[in-house]
């Protein structure tokens, strides 16, 4: 992963100064990362961002529910980026605990993002997606873009500038 390659400065369509929070689980970084670079490229655009990476124990399996002490408050913000890895096929079990004990986020732009190890989408990131999505449904939020990073696939570097550009213009 580079952090410091560049993306194309693509400017986010509607209100400027939109609030946009992003919420990420992170085991080794490479979700966390890709929100960085989420934050930057919004940022540069004009918006207000914060990015919060979820503190969730490494060690939780698949199928293990998370607690949350403390959940956020969403009604700060206008837009909602929920970041997560795939993780057996699934998304992963500390991002699904989040999204289940969240409240509503009706008429909140709501995007998803998944970074998973293996090189191709149908390889669970497409699964994991489509469970991501239909948490969000259910507590009101229709997902206006969703992006797939696949750490082994040799354009992945690719991948991360088309899915920043594509998430920057549903916003």
């Amino acid at each position: 992963f580079d952090k410091n390659k560049e993306i194309p400065n693509t400017q986010i369509k509607g209100a400027l100064n939109v609030r946009i929070g992003i919420f990420v689980h992170s085991q080794t970084g490479n979700t966390y990362g890709v929100a960085l670079k989420l934050k930057e490229q919004l940022t540069t655009n004009g918006h207000t961002v914060d990015l919060e990476r979820l503190n969730i124990p490494d060690a939780v399996q698949p199928g293990t529910a998370v607690t949350f002490a403390a959940l956020p408050d969403f009604q700060k913000y206008d837009a909602l980026v929920f970041g997560a890895p795939v993780q057996g096929f699934s998304l992963s079990p500390g991002m699904t605990s989040f999204l289940q004990q969240v409240g509503p986020i009706e008429g909140k732009k709501t995007v998803c993002l998944m970074t998973q190890h293996f090189p191709y989408p149908w390889m669970g990131g497409n699964r994991a997606i489509g469970q991501m999505k239909t948490l969000c449904e259910s507590k009101g939020a229709t997902p206006c873009a969703t992006a797939i990073i696949n750490w082994k696939n040799k354009r992945r570097e690719q991948q991360i500038a088309d899915g920043i550009a594509r998430i920057c213009a549903s916003l």
